[in-house]
């Protein structure tokens, strides 16, 4: 959670993003894409109508989709994942290399499947169409699952991220900056003290919530934790609390390196705006998001809506990873036919562009006035 930056004028040709190169401070940094002053598509109508015509386009595709396409195949997918834990577990009892190692893969695949999808859908409410039963699910998957407070997580992602995607000190993803390590320590050691900082940084953040729900967080993330560490020791065979602890940390930080890639890749290096200067959501969207291709273990461990479909669950955040991947061709086409930004590059190309321009995307902070707004 679930779970970003630059400038560009009012078009962007259908970017790739794949040129890697960032931009230089006045130049519209959005990869690949050529820019033109007034965007054709977006000339004859208000862009506000432009999103209306989207969403109608969206909605009769989801009028037209069945409970299974809305929400049976991502619990499919949930429910699959639990049914792998027994297996993942009694792995682990193995003394031979092989199915021990099966069990970590198991067991690391379902803990991100659980606290990467499973928290993002939750969040959303995208799991049920019941608001009471979206709570129950938030609060399983981030403060049981996860070991993090579901109110905060929710607002965090959902109020700030995607409600100001992109825009200075609210939505910008610089929670993701870590300036003071350098770009090796950052994209490969780093993520595997994700484990140990997640519920770190929960319990920070409790102090901003009522008592009551800080004490609710604390014992489901004490539940969580500690129920994993005793199955450890009394199903899997594990000898002293210390080998129990590592594998804890080994099997949950197992997807961390895709994990902080994919928050940093997907928005940091586009396009960012000031607060009293955004445009309209649609163009914000196109411009300050992008997909990854699909990848058929992130997109089981990740779910779709954080890879391949990260525009489209931007645009419509309230959908479920399977729905997401429904629109995209809908989505696509239209901001083409419209000649709005549709931004798409891989990993490698994004991973490329990070370790050569790291300084410039994740330390030094360019100027804004040299940086933000439509010109």
């Amino acid at each position: 959670m679930t779970a970003e930056q630059p400038h560009v004028p009012s078009r962007v040709s259908q970017s790739t993003a794949q040129s890697g190169s960032p931009p230089a401070p006045g130049q519209p940094p959005c990869g690949g894409g050529r820019t033109e002053v007034t965007p054709p598509g977006a000339a004859a109508r208000g862009e506000g109508a432009l999103m209306g015509e989207l969403s109608q386009l969206v909605q009769a595709a989801v009028r037209s989709s069945s409970w299974w396409e809305r929400h049976g195949v991502d619990i499919c997918i949930l429910g699959l994942s639990f049914l792998l834990l027994p297996a993942g577990f009694l792995c682990l009892r193995s003394a031979h290399a092989t199915p021990f190692l099966a069990g970590i893969v198991i067991l690391g695949v379902v803990h991100h499947t659980l606290t990467v999808k499973g928290s993002h859908l939750a969040s959303h409410n995208a799991l049920t169409e019941s608001k009471a039963w979206g709570k129950v699910w938030a609060v399983f998957f981030i403060e049981l699952c996860s070991a993090f407070t579901a109110e905060q997580a929710t607002y965090n992602h959902v109020k700030l991220h995607h409600g100001y995607t992109n825009i200075i000190g609210l939505g910008d993803s610089s929670t993701w900056k870590l300036p003071f390590l350098n770009r090796y320590v950052y994209m490969f050691l780093a993520p595997l003290a994700v484990p140990v900082i997640t519920p770190l940084v929960a319990l920070d953040l409790l102090r901003s919530v009522k008592w009551t729900t800080a004490l609710r967080t604390v014992c489901f993330m004490f539940l969580g934790l500690y129920s994993h560490y005793w199955i450890l020791l009394h199903v899997s065979g594990f000898q002293s609390a210390w080998s129990a602890l590592l594998c804890m940390l080994v099997t949950r930080s197992l997807l961390a390196h895709p994990y902080i890639h994919v928050n940093i890749f997907q928005h940091i290096g586009l396009p960012m705006f000031a607060a009293e200067r955004k445009p309209a959501r649609i163009r914000l969207m196109s411009l300050g998001v992008l997909n990854l291709p699909r990848n058929a273990l992130l997109d089981w461990a990740f779910g779709h809506s954080l890879i391949s479909c990260h525009v489209e669950h931007h645009l419509f955040p309230s959908l479920s990873d399977n729905m997401c991947l429904k629109i995209k061709p809908i989505v696509s086409r239209y901001l083409r036919e419209q000649r709005l930004p549709y931004n798409e590059d891989s990993y490698a190309s994004r991973l490329r562009l990070f370790l050569q321009k790291y300084e410039e995307l994740m330390v030094h902070a360019p100027p804004i006035t040299e940086l933000v707004g439509i010109q």
